[in-house]
């Protein structure tokens, strides 16, 4: 049984331009189709540039907007027909990892109250002790303790805290699925490969599936089992991560390939370098 399911999914957004403020219809995704099985657990990656649509999709499936046509199914049940009680439970089951993790947290609280929000909200465990319990296994799984950040406040902590932090929140509810939109393009190498890593163990260890959306072919290569790379809209071409990757049929894969950086520079740097002195001058 399939756990997410997109049939032929179109967003046609109306906005005004022009000085007499003249409507104008914007095509952001077209006839798009997916199908995420329940197992194994997998990371589905959606590729493409800005404006491709990327966004567009995940923000269909957290319900942030309608979709014109077609239609999302979550275990079979069109999103359209849930009762108030199926979307809670849909809710529950499909989490999100945003880009800029700063914008999610209100700066006007300590890091604690994200995580009993969600206990409170989901009911996720009945006292005061298992709570803790369950907020620090939550951190340790992202490689984080709560003494070191349940009491700071959101300005106080790197980029990567905070993005590991959502992690945290999310892995906590144990959703089915992770709508991970760019959580890795707003923090360096370093930290990147830290949150990959927790990627693939919720993956391999905990049965989540994620659905990856990023500009990124690089990461997508390592950790992604199926993409689907869009162009203004539209899928160009889909498939096994791998073949897609090293085998670009479409000419816009083949650009975004060739715009990966190799890993290795073995060509020689055909002049010395020349480094200034505290004055300025090279020497």
């Amino acid at each position: 049984m399939s756990l997410l399911t997109i049939e032929h999914a179109t967003k046609i957004y109306k906005v005004s331009s022009g000085f007499l403020g003249e409507e104008k219809k914007v095509r952001a995704l077209n006839d798009f189709s997916i199908v995420i099985p329940e197992k194994p657990a997998s990371i589905t990656t959606i590729a493409g540039e800005s404006g491709s649509g990327k966004t567009t999709i995940a923000n269909l499936i957290l319900g942030f907007t309608s979709i014109t046509s077609g239609r999302i199914k979550f275990l079979g049940k069109d999103l359209s027909e849930m009762s108030s009680e199926e979307l809670f439970n849909y809710r529950k089951n499909v989490q999100a990892v945003f880009q800029d993790p700063f914008g999610v947290y209100n700066p006007f609280y300590k890091i604690r109250h994200i995580f009993d929000l969600v206990i409170k909200h989901f009911k996720l465990v009945a006292t005061k002790s298992d709570a803790t319990k369950l907020i620090e296994e939550s951190l340790g799984v992202v490689g984080l303790k709560g003494d070191e950040v349940l009491d700071k406040f959101p300005h106080q902590l790197s980029g990567g805290q905070r993005q590991r932090m959502m992690m945290a929140r999310a892995y906590m509810i144990k959703p089915r699925i992770i709508v991970a939109d760019e959580p890795v393009s707003m923090v360096d190498a370093s930290l990147r490969a830290g949150i990959i890593d927790v990627m693939l163990r919720m993956r391999d260890e905990d049965g989540i599936n994620f659905l990856y959306i990023t500009h990124d072919l690089a990461t997508a290569y390592q950790i992604g089992n199926q993409i689907y790379i869009l162009y203004r809209g539209d899928v160009v071409q889909s498939g096994d991560t791998v073949d897609v990757i090293n085998n670009p049929k479409h000419p816009y894969v083949q650009l975004l390939v060739d715009s990966v950086p190799p890993p290795f520079y073995d060509e020689n740097w055909s002049k010395p370098v020349q480094m200034p002195d505290e004055d300025g001058n090279l020497v």
